[in-house]
């Protein structure tokens, strides 16, 4: 996984024995790179991860690699950031945006965003930098890197300290599903009982986050898990309530959104979203709630 407030049903699940009385024995690695997870995903170093959807697409379409999302998630919670001194997304013409990947996910979203405000890719530079941590980190120590994506608690911890917040994704490229839980088909038909169970235990982690009734215990989580000062966790928290869908449910109008921005910005067209997906491991996980 990504490090950040998208693993909160996770780390839930966890803390409350929601794996462990299922007999599923957790193991969570934070990626540095959505290259490093897709592919540990392909070479069998881990067994499930959780990115946004368009890494499966990715392994699928790019890298030939049988992957098959398997459950939803949420809708990223990403906001454009930029240096104190960016007063606007066109003032970003000539400059240069750190992603994690030039050519998946939350870089599409950056495009989207900045495309909408008139400026096409030749306008701005691009600096791969990895993972979400990763690029907050980049942005603090090189001035030039003008800009990226980002979701809480580093969203709320960059304007805090004065970065500008230039504007949410979904509200400007709409409905989108982001991170999402996949495997290897092959994995998930060899492990089909294992998979409804941790599915299970995930949906549960998720139930619990989004009570109303446990706002002390998820703020716990942010700090405990990601290193967070109160202040930034409880003000990631109503970010958290609105970002994260109920019961982890699949938005096939976010997905479609998601194939749209690939094929706007990959020139080929992907294939049905059902191709990329098999939520039948998720319909029994909740099935047996």
């Amino acid at each position: 996984v990504f490090q950040g407030v998208n693993n909160l049903p996770l780390f839930s699940a966890q803390a409350n024995g929601f794996f462990a009385k299922r007999g599923i024995d957790f193991d969570l690695r934070f990626a540095k790179s959505s290259d490093e997870l897709r592919t540990g995903l392909a070479d069998g170093r881990w067994q499930i991860v959780h990115a946004l959807a368009d890494n499966a697409v990715a392994m699928v379409e790019a890298a030939n690699v049988a992957a098959v999302i398997v459950i939803g998630g949420d809708n990223g919670a990403s906001s454009l950031i930029a240096q104190p001194d960016i007063a606007s997304v066109a003032a970003l013409r000539g400059k240069t945006v750190a992603v994690d990947a030039p050519n998946t996910a939350f870089a599409f979203q950056v495009y989207e965003m900045l495309r909408k405000s008139g400026l096409e890719r030749n306008d701005y530079a691009i600096s791969p930098v990895g993972a979400t941590a990763r690029r907050f980190e980049a942005m603090q120590q090189d001035k030039a890197l003008a800009a990226t994506m980002l979701y809480p608690p580093f969203s709320i911890s960059a304007a805090s300290a004065g970065y500008k917040d230039l504007g949410e994704a979904i509200k400007v490229i709409g409905p989108y599903q982001a991170f999402s839980g996949f495997v290897l088909r092959s994995w998930a038909s060899a492990n089909a009982d294992t998979l409804v169970r941790y599915l299970a235990a995930i949906i549960e982690g998720q139930r619990f986050v989004l009570d109303p009734r446990n706002k002390a215990a998820v703020v716990k989580l942010i700090v405990d898990h990601l290193k967070a000062s109160e202040d930034i966790a409880t003000r990631s928290y109503p970010v958290v309530l609105n970002s994260l869908a109920k019961d982890a449910a699949f938005d096939m109008e976010g997905f479609r959104n998601v194939l749209a921005l690939r094929a706007r910005y990959t020139g080929k067209e992907p294939q049905p979203p059902d191709a990329y997906l098999d939520l039948t491991y998720y319909q029994n996980a909740l099935a047996g709630l």
